[in-house]
């Protein structure tokens, strides 16, 4: 196979905190949208009620860096936002 047919996607994993209990998942989504390609958006859910735990993760292969920076910090239902790549579990 030529390198010419090898694509490489990077995926970039993004924490959201303090996200509005109103929003849901696709919501999360829409907004991460604006500034490229979501592959996935979850809101991090308690077990025992489903409540929203207030953050989420954001998986893009596109735009990602351009998502961090416009987002951090912005006030989004009432509510500002920290968005920044994610680190790995310790």
């Amino acid at each position: 196979m030529t390198s010419s047919l090898i694509t490489l996607f990077l995926i970039m994993n993004i924490y959201v905190g303090n996200i509005a209990w109103s929003m849901n998942d696709q919501d999360l989504e829409n907004l991460f949208a604006e500034h490229g390609t979501v592959t996935s958006a979850k809101i991090i859910k308690d077990r025992m009620t489903q409540r929203s735990r207030g953050f989420g993760f954001v998986e893009m292969s596109s735009g990602a860096e351009d998502a961090i920076q416009a987002l951090h910090e912005a006030e989004v239902e009432g509510r500002k936002l920290v968005v920044n790549e994610s680190r790995p579990k310790e």
